[in-house]
């Protein structure tokens, strides 16, 4: 349990768990529920003495985007291949609309796989590199002409149907890499890491117009990325994995602004991690001591005075003031050790009493904003509701 969050007591009067977040984690054994699309049943993949993928359970909706979101080694890519026939699972079971796939060869599966280098044919002009699949499968002609010219149309590349791969841009040949998966059909798609070679700016771009033709299409989604903004984007759910695990399941919102452990709080986004130990907690709050300052959560944990926890608190959360709040709780005097300008906003690094560092970003709401210098003391403080205690 070590690095777990608390579930909160939540008041009659006040808002459930479960009903601020609708999308809980499907159990990987629920039978008869026409919902479940996709189900990974205690799935382990070992390579010798190395656990790659360690007894992973999940279960996926129908026309649903998933991301599986980790750093690199984490097990994602094992597990995609996995899915996708490319390797088979040391145990465990995979279920695709009912069917056990497990056993099947890549081939056979109704499912396509998306690579980040794309694999277009180079000799293939755009036209051919998305009809290649279905000539391979033996469809009609007039089927085939009637499916690429509405893919192109879909993918809004109709004009460059006789160009070759290295003519067209980044962005380009990524939607003609979708398009050539999206043209069999498949019941699954399967991206790995989808974006990752192209830039920043089209990157972004490109994620909101990728989730539009997907769902679009109405195809069931895997993707493998890195990217913790990317997965925020594009997906409807994310599972956090590490080791071969996965640590937490849940919507993006859910896993930014609940993450259940240390590990998916520093991983999903920025956050302060501020050790000290819990001296109450009441069924509307709790209080946590640190050398720091005092903490007041707006919500009970469930612990045991004098227990170590860790409280989390994301930057953007966090406000500052030259003059000294009025609150007694969640406010600390701190200095300005540095500051970045990112245009939109401003990261400031805070120099605590204590000497901790304690990072917050202020919007850049103002044109005009008030001059805030490296060295000026102020102020830093924040709501009851900006934070998650997580166990230590």
């Amino acid at each position: 349990m070590s690095g777990m969050g608390f579930v909160p007591k939540i008041p009659d009067h006040a808002a459930s768990l479960s009903a601020r977040h609708p999308r809980q984690p499907i159990p990987a054994n629920t039978v008869a529920d026409s919902s479940v699309y996709l189900r990974i049943d205690h799935v382990t993949k070992r390579f010798g003495e190395t656990v790659a993928v360690n007894d992973v359970s999940l279960g996926i909706e129908r026309g649903e985007i998933f991301a599986l979101l980790g750093s690199s080694g984490c097990g994602k890519s094992t597990l995609l291949r996995v899915l996708s026939g490319f390797e088979t699972p040391t145990s465990g079971r995979v279920w695709l609309d009912g069917k056990d796939v497990t056993d099947l060869p890549p081939y056979e599966r109704p499912m396509n796989m998306m690579f980040q280098s794309y694999a277009l044919f180079p000799h293939l002009n755009v036209w051919e590199n998305v009809a290649f699949g279905l000539k391979r499968d033996g469809v009609a002609k007039a089927e085939i002409q009637q499916r690429v010219q509405d893919m192109l149309q879909l993918v809004q590349l109709q004009k460059f149907a006789k160009r070759s791969p290295h003519q067209l841009s980044g962005g380009q040949q990524q939607r003609v890499a979708l398009a050539r998966s999206l043209v069999k059909r498949p019941q699954l798609l399967l991206l790995d890491e989808p974006l990752g070679a192209l830039d920043k700016k089209l990157r972004e771009e490109t994620q909101v117009e990728l989730v539009n033709i997907i769902k679009q299409v109405g195809v069931t989604c895997v993707m493998v990325t890195h990217d913790q903004d990317e997965a925020m984007t594009m997906a409807d759910r994310i599972a956090v994995m590490s080791e071969g695990r996965f640590l937490q399941v849940g919507a993006p919102s859910e896993v930014y602004e609940y993450p259940n452990c240390r590990f998916v709080a520093d991983f999903v986004g920025n956050v302060n991690l501020l050790d000290g130990e819990l001296t109450g907690d009441e069924p509307d709050h709790a209080l946590v001591s640190s050398a720091a300052c005092q903490f007041r959560v707006g919500h009970g944990i469930s612990g045991h005075l004098g227990m170590p926890v860790t409280v989390a608190l994301r930057p953007e959360k966090i406000l500052l003031s030259l003059q000294q709040p009025t609150q007694a709780f969640n406010t600390v005097s701190c200095s300005v050790h540095s500051l970045s300008y990112f245009g939109s906003y401003t990261s400031y690094h805070l120099k605590m009493a204590n000497g901790q560092m304690l990072q917050a970003w202020v919007t850049n709401t103002d044109r005009h904003h008030e001059n805030i210098d490296i060295g000026q003391p102020l102020w830093a403080h924040w709501q009851d509701n900006a934070m998650v205690v997580l166990d230590r």
